[in-house]
């Protein structure tokens, strides 16, 4: 049975994103992520100035005259949520966790492959694979992934990024665009990614929060958890050499993480909790409709 207040949130999201899909985001998909071939649509007859090379004998034989065969490109494609559900990534300092930001995103790209028919499909992980949704089309399959992003509960809580990419290539038969959502706190993924990336469009999304880079600004010991191993530890917050050890790390992070991108030739959306995510989503769209024109 699922809580009525997970329904509640599910449809907040729906309104909020299908506004900004039919607003901002629906043309803006259809031109950024292109079919990846070209399929037969009808025969026409020949005029001056087509291409011989696509003439249908078969046709010009039977017609005593000559036809051509017409393609298109192929535009239904298929759009897979792959989001991270690891203990981190129900952290979140302000208003919304970061699973909380994973779920308006995915909705607003899954409902933006809705309005332009295209299959979407759902790839749950942590530590090991928790759920794969295969993709089908409509508002219900749509909202049930939706849901699910929001309120699966996973049995893992540590991050194997290169196990799931490697699960997720066996799924899937098919090329896909990949939507790789998390905050990529793990190591050793990257050969799993450049794997990926060449069977697939892959499109990381790094999700963040600001506490991340820096401990409260207070005189005081902390009692701090880590999400995905459960260790506590007890940190003094006034001490200066300490304040500045979430930034480092952070900036470790986000280095392997740009290098691993340059790596398996990719570019990231990147998001945070404290800010909307729709500057940094349209600017990636325009960016990759201009590199494919």
């Amino acid at each position: 049975m699922i809580p009525r207040e997970v329904l509640a949130q599910v449809r907040r999201i729906e309104i909020k994103t299908s506004r900004l899909v039919d607003e901002t985001f629906a043309g803006k998909y259809l031109s950024a992520f292109k079919g990846h071939g070209m399929e037969f649509a009808q025969v026409r007859e020949y005029v001056p100035g087509d291409d011989v090379r696509v003439i249908d004998w078969n046709v010009t034989a039977r017609a005593g005259k000559p036809f051509i065969r017409e393609y298109q490109e192929e535009r239904e494609l298929t759009l897979i949520v792959a989001c991270d559900l690891s203990g981190s990534q129900f952290f979140g300092s302000g208003a919304k966790l970061k699973r909380e930001t994973a779920a308006e995103l995915a909705a607003v790209l899954a409902f933006s492959a809705l309005k332009n028919n295209d299959k979407v499909g759902l790839f749950l992980f942590s530590d090991r694979a928790e759920r794969f949704t295969p993709p089908r089309k409509g508002r219900k399959h749509t909202l049930a992934i939706i849901r699910d992003v929001l309120a699966f509960e996973p049995q893992g809580r540590g991050t194997a990024l290169g196990a799931g990419l490697d699960t997720l290539n066996r799924l899937l038969h098919r090329r896909a665009i990949i939507l790789l959502v998390s905050d990529f706190q793990d190591e050793g993924w990257e050969r799993s990614l450049r794997r990926t990336a060449r069977k697939h469009d892959v499109i990381p999304i790094l999700i963040e929060d600001p506490r991340e880079e820096s401990l409260p600004d207070v005189p005081a010991w902390l009692d701090l958890e880590d999400p995905e191993t459960g260790e506590r530890v007890m940190v003094d917050a006034g001490r200066g050499t300490l304040r500045g050890e979430p930034r480092r790390r952070r900036a470790e992070r986000r280095a392997a993480f740009e290098e691993a991108l340059r790596s398996a030739g990719l570019s990231a959306i990147r998001v945070s909790t404290d800010a909307p995510f729709i500057d940094p989503v349209v600017r990636f769209f325009r960016e990759r409709s201009r590199r494919f024109r």
